[in-house]
C-alpha cells in the first residue's frame, strides 16, 4: 500500500485455520495484522493497543462477538474502531439486527467471498480514517479556542483596568463628555470581556475539562446578590426587577436549597436575568423560587422561574435556542453561547431548563434543580 503506516487490523476468531486465511488476504494487502483466539484476549489487546479495524467471528466460547462489540462500544476510554462481524449462520436476519444493535459497523458471512471482505475491509478503513480526522481537527479547534480565549482576556483586563483610571481621574482631570465616551468603552470592553469568558467555559464543559465544586448552595440568596449587581441595568432603561420567594414550602433554612457549584448556578442566574433586561423595553422582570415537594421527597426540585415582558421568541428559534452559537433573528441577539452554557451547567446538575414564550407576550425560562432533602 502507498500509505507509510501501515493500517493495524485486529482478527477474532476461535478456529485457528480462520485467522491463518484472514492474516494471509490482509497482510497480502499490506495491513499489519494481529489475531486472537478468544473474546477476552481480544478485548486485553484493544485495550492496549487499540486498532484500525476489528474483523470479529460472532461464534465464539465464553464471550461472543455481540458481548465483546457491546464492551467495546460502551467503554469511553476507547475511541471509534470500526467492527465487521463473521457469522457463519444460515440466512437470517436476526442475527445481522442483533449485530447492529450491539454496535457492529457491517457484516459478512462465512463462507465469504475474498473480494467481497476485501471491499468492506477498505470501506470500513476509511470511515475510521475520516472519523479520525474529523476528531483531530475537534481537538485542534478546542485548543486554538481554548489558547485563543486566554490571549484575549489577558489585553482585555488590562484595558478595563486603564479604563477605570482614567475615570477615576488617575492621570489627569477629564471633561464629563470624555467621561461619557470613556463609560461606553469599558462597558463594552467588559461584554468583549464576558464574551470570550462565556466562551471558554463552554470549550471547558465540551472537552470535558470543567471541573465543578459541589457544595450546599442557597439559590434565594445567589438569586438576591444577581438581582442587586443587575438592578441598576434595569433601572437605566425604567423596568422593575422583582425577586419573589413567597411561594417556597415552609421547610426552615432548608428551603431553596440545591447541591451545586456556587460560581456556576450564579453564572445561570446572570444569563437569564441578564438576557430578560436586554430583550426587554417596557415592564418587569420577574423571578420566582418555589419548590416541588414528592411525597416520597426524594423526587423534590427548586424550580427558577425568570418571567420578562419582553418581545417574546420566534416559534422557529424555540426548539434551537440552547444550542451553541444559536442567534435568533433579533437585532440584539449576541454570540448564542449564553443560553447554552446555562443549559450545560443546569445538565450538569442533574437538573434542565425550559423555554415558553409568546410573540408580543414576553418569555419564561424555568430551571428546576434537586432539591437537598435531609
Amino acid at each position: 500500500m502507498s500509505n507509510l503506516k501501515k493500517d493495524r487490523i485486529l482478527s477474532v476468531d476461535d478456529v485457528q485455520d480462520n485467522l491463518n486465511l484472514v492474516r494471509t488476504l490482509l497482510e497480502g494487502e499490506g495491513y499489519s495484522v494481529d489475531s486472537a483466539l478468544d473474546g477476552t484476549i481480544a478485548l486485553e489487546k484493544i485495550r492496549k493497543l487499540p486498532p484500525d479495524l476489528i474483523i470479529l467471528d460472532v461464534m465464539m466460547p465464553g464471550i461472543d462477538g455481540y458481548e465483546v462489540t457491546k464492551r467495546i462500544r460502551n467503554n469511553p476510554e476507547i475511541n471509534y474502531i470500526p467492527i465487521l462481524l463473521l457469522t457463519a449462520h444460515p440466512e437470517s436476519s436476526a442475527s445481522v439486527v442483533e449485530g447492529l444493535d450491539s454496535g457492529a459497523d457491517d457484516f459478512i458471512r462465512k463462507p465469504f467471498d475474498i473480494e467481497e471482505l476485501l471491499a468492506r475491509v477498505r470501506s470500513l478503513l476509511k470511515l475510521k480514517h475520516s472519523m479520525d480526522e474529523q476528531r483531530k481537527m475537534t481537538l485542534q479547534r478546542e485548543d486554538f479556542v481554548s489558547r485563543l480565549t486566554h490571549d484575549l482576556r489577558t489585553p482585555l483586563v488590562a484595558a478595563n483596568r486603564m479604563l477605570a483610571l482614567f475615570l477615576q481621574e488617575v492621570y489627569c482631570p477629564i471633561s464629563p463628555d470624555m467621561k461619557t465616551a470613556i463609560n461606553v468603552m469599558s462597558r463594552s470592553n467588559q461584554n468583549l470581556l464576558e464574551m470570550v469568558n462565556t466562551l471558554l467555559e463552554v470549550y471547558r464543559f465540551e472537552a470535558g475539562k470543567k471541573n465543578l465544586n459541589f457544595e450546599s448552595c442557597n439559590l434565594i440568596t445567589i438569586a438576591a446578590e444577581v438581582v442587586s449587581e443587575l438592578t441598576p441595568l434595569a433601572l437605566e432603561k425604567n423596568l422593575t426587577l422583582n425577586l419573589d420567594t413567597h411561594e417556597l414550602s415552609p421547610t426552615g433554612n432548608n428551603g431553596g436549597i440545591v447541591n451545586g457549584d456556587r460560581l456556576e448556578l450564579k453564572r445561570v442566574f446572570n444569563n437569564l436575568i441578564g438576557n430578560a433586561i436586554k430583550f426587554t423595553d417596557t415592564g418587569n422582570i420577574e423571578i420566582r423560587i418555589f419548590e416541588t415537594l414528592s411525597p416520597s421527597n426524594h423526587d423534590s426540585q427548586v424550580i427558577i422561574e425568570v418571567q420578562d415582558t419582553g418581545y417574546g421568541i420566534a416559534a422557529e428559534d424555540q426548539g434551537t435556542i440552547f444550542e451553541r452559537f444559536h442567534q435568533s433573528k433579533n437585532k440584539r441577539s449576541g454570540s448564542g453561547l449564553g443560553l447554552h452554557l446555562s443549559s450545560r451547567i443546569v445538565e450538569a446538575h442533574g437538573g434542565k431548563i425550559e423555554l415558553f414564550s409568546e410573540i408580543g407576550k414576553g418569555s419564561i425560562f424555568t430551571v428546576k434543580l434537586p432539591k437537598i432533602t435531609r
